[in-house]
């Protein structure tokens, strides 16, 4: 069965408020065995916007859905013209500070490991080691007929062949690596299948509506199981696929702890919101564990 996507949600109006304060997400740092969750926030500072932040891209733009990508050849037309202009963008951003950061707080042992939402791989390209990419990655794309996987290096290269000369402009970018086009943007866009079989490719993500694998779900809740706090950043928490885990790991009795500028639907859970920009409190953090974040990074 495959989960009804959830694109929007409602703060109620019961939820504690954040603090400014970092120094409750230094003192879980200090203790070591902290579990990270990431969320498209703490991409926004690397020119990837949000979903449901101030000027996130759920106000223009509605997801592809599994349905919608599996159910006809237009839609999977949109899809490709989309992302395949999206993609350029995303080779091209690099880790923040707020990746650099977590990239250091691992390479110091305060870390059980880092599960992120995103799509981005930019947790890897910081330095991260061990990162479960709980809705996949862009940079792998699956056959849905024969299940082969090929570097999505690869389709840009076929799809520029097949389409030479696409470079429209697009009005923004999206989490997931979508580029806001028009339907006469998209035009004749021109898709290539599997080399190996014909069929259909798809990128190795997790659409809306589509659920995570099993496999990745239990390597995730056997992480919490193992840490002694999770710290949640960027993330509303709105989709359940990490909401879930937060709810696990108040219920095993370990301290959540969330950086996300904006009330979330696991704050209720939390011992402590930091609603401050994600750079800037996990740059303030590192300083106080006298630790030094890398100014270098290589494109994600």
């Amino acid at each position: 069965m495959r989960m009804r996507p959830t694109l929007s949600w409602t703060p109620a109006e019961d939820l504690p408020p954040g603090t400014s304060d970092p120094e409750p997400v230094a003192d879980a740092l200090r203790t070591g065995g902290v579990l990270v969750l990431s969320g498209a926030g703490i991409s926004t500072e690397s020119g990837i916007p949000d979903y449901r932040g101030v000027g996130g891209s759920l106000s223009r733009h509605t997801p592809m859905t599994y349905q919608d990508f599996t159910g006809g050849a237009q839609a999977r037309r949109r899809y490709w013209a989309r992302s395949h202009l999206g993609w350029r963008t995303f080779g091209r951003a690099l880790p923040n500070a707020g990746h650099r950061a977590v990239a250091a707080f691992g390479r110091h042992g305060l870390l059980q490991g880092v599960i992120t939402q995103n799509v981005d791989g930019l947790h890897q390209a910081a330095g991260s080691e061990g990162v479960v990419e709980l809705h996949g990655s862009l940079d792998r794309v699956v056959c849905l007929s024969c299940g082969a996987f090929s570097p999505r290096r690869e389709l840009a290269r076929r799809l520029e062949e097949a389409n030479p000369g696409y470079d429209p402009v697009a009005a923004g970018i999206n989490p997931d690596g979508d580029a806001d086009l028009t339907d006469e943007q998209v035009g004749d866009f021109h898709v290539v299948p599997c080399t190996i079989c014909g069929g259909v490719l798809k990128p190795d993500v997790v659409f809306f509506g589509e659920t995570v694998p099993p496999r990745r779900v239990a390597h995730c809740r056997e992480l919490v199981r193992e840490a002694t706090s999770l710290l949640v950043l960027g993330s509303s928490l709105t989709v359940m696929s990490g909401l879930r885990f937060v709810r696990q790991a108040a219920q095993e009795g370990k301290p959540v702890l969330i950086v996300n500028r904006d009330p979330t639907r696991g704050d209720r859970y939390a011992a402590t919101r930091v609603a401050l920009p994600l750079g800037t409190t996990l740059s303030a953090v590192a300083d106080r564990l006298g630790i030094t974040v890398d100014g270098e990074a290589t494109p994600g």
